[in-house]
């Protein structure tokens, strides 16, 4: 693997930890502002909503910027987010500094996967692509703990003046390590916004959502599901949280090492088994050990799909793949934040803190429907389905086939 690689999966480390690591801080965000725990919430709220209007907007406005100075920018702004955060004397321009950073999250990462899938050849492009998201399960498991404690110790404006400096970091290595990636000619506008006419390109977003969805669905709401259900202290959450990022781990290794072999299988086995563990996890929440065990299989399972779906969008934007790429990372904020609502509805209904792994399980398995009415609607038009594929531009000259 290139050694590109390695600083944008750097940058995705950045990014992973300042999305993730809120959640922990939030207590003390919430008492030097004087504010309820609520509209700290808010914080991660906008991060979301953030990431799904930046993702199409700043890859629309990038469109006639080099891929390599289109990904310093990117840094550049996230690094500009994180020390407005730091800085912030109000609440306000706390929420606006978490705006500002996460407007680069989506472009970064769609961005980041074609130029990570031109650096490889044709049959390596979803490792490829893993290797960058690696930086973000990583985050999950080093930097979010790491950046958790040294805001309990030392106070949360260090931990994202810390987290600014890693942009610093990673933005140099971008400079000095990404090959110049002259934007393709004939990349358009209209070019782009036509990939969203391909129905393949629209089930994979739906499946982004839907899938990934199901995750949050659960782990939005672990900390309240193991104390109260589980028996756990609150000290432990962090833990567990350590637990579910190293599940990630796994699953993204898993989802690059296959996705290139055979993507929609490993699409119907991730989907389907993490509809069944989501279901599962309603009882093995009682017990510590198998809701650890859960955990971990969640993070896997959930993160095993990300690689594929985002190579799916690559594969069916034909020849346009730039923005589709980023607008899918979008899909993936959409959905936390959607899960994260409907969870909300059934703990508010009475039904209890287990009862959003149910809303995860049907959303997974939703997903799951539609990976399989994706594959039926791809083999009643094979010719097309093998023509798209030779037509995949990523930037650098390469072809990408379709996996069926």
């Amino acid at each position: 693997m290139p050694l590109a690689l390695l600083a944008l999966a750097l940058g995705a480390f950045g990014i992973g930890t300042t999305e993730f690591v809120i959640m922990g801080l939030l207590p003390q965000i919430a008492t030097d502002y004087g504010v309820t725990i609520p509209t700290a919430g808010l914080l991660v709220t906008g991060y979301a909503l953030g990431v799904v209007v930046g993702a199409p907007l700043l890859t629309v406005l990038g469109n006639k910027v080099s891929r390599k100075r289109m990904l310093m920018l990117l840094m550049g702004l996230f690094v500009l987010g994180n020390v407005l955060s730091a800085l912030a004397p109000s609440f306000g321009l706390m929420l606006t500094g978490r705006v500002v950073a996460s407007l680069a999250h989506g472009s970064f990462f769609g961005i980041g996967s074609v130029v990570a899938a031109g650096l490889v050849a044709p049959d390596k492009k979803a490792g490829a692509i893993a290797t960058m998201f690696t930086g973000l399960t990583v985050a999950n498991i080093v930097g979010v703990p790491l950046g958790t404690f040294i805001g309990q110790a030392i106070g949360w404006r260090t931990t994202f003046a810390v987290v600014a400096a890693l942009g610093v970091v990673g933005l140099l290595g971008i400079a000095r390590l990404v090959p110049a990636m002259p934007r393709p000619e004939g990349t358009l506008l209209r070019r782009e916004l036509k990939a969203f006419r391909n129905p393949q390109v629209l089930l994979a977003m739906a499946m982004t959502v839907l899938g990934f969805g199901g995750v949050f669905a659960a782990i939005t709401y672990i900390a309240p599901m193991m104390t109260e259900v589980a028996g756990y202290s609150e000290g432990a959450v962090t833990w567990l949280l350590v637990l579910f990022g190293t599940g990630m781990f796994l699953g993204n290794l898993l989802g690059g090492r296959y996705a290139d072999r055979a993507l929609m299988p490993l699409l119907y086995t991730t989907l389907g088994g993490l509809a069944v563990v989501l279901a599962l996890f309603t009882v093995t929440a009682h017990d510590k050990i198998l809701a650890a065990l859960t955990i971990l299989l969640v993070g896997a399972l959930g993160f095993a799909t990300v690689p594929p779906l985002q190579k799916r969008v690559l594969d069916q934007a034909h020849g346009a793949p730039t923005l589709a790429s980023a607008v899918n990372i979008g899909a993936f904020n959409l959905g936390n934040a959607l899960a994260a609502w409907l969870g909300g509805i059934v703990i508010a209904a009475g039904f209890g803190y287990t009862a959003p792994n149910w809303v995860g399980a049907v959303l997974a398995a939703a997903a799951l429907g539609l990976a399989l009415w994706s594959a039926a609607l791809e083999r009643r038009a094979p010719a097309s389905g093998a023509e798209a594929a030779e037509t995949v531009d990523t930037g650098a000259g390469a072809r990408v086939p379709v996996h069926h």
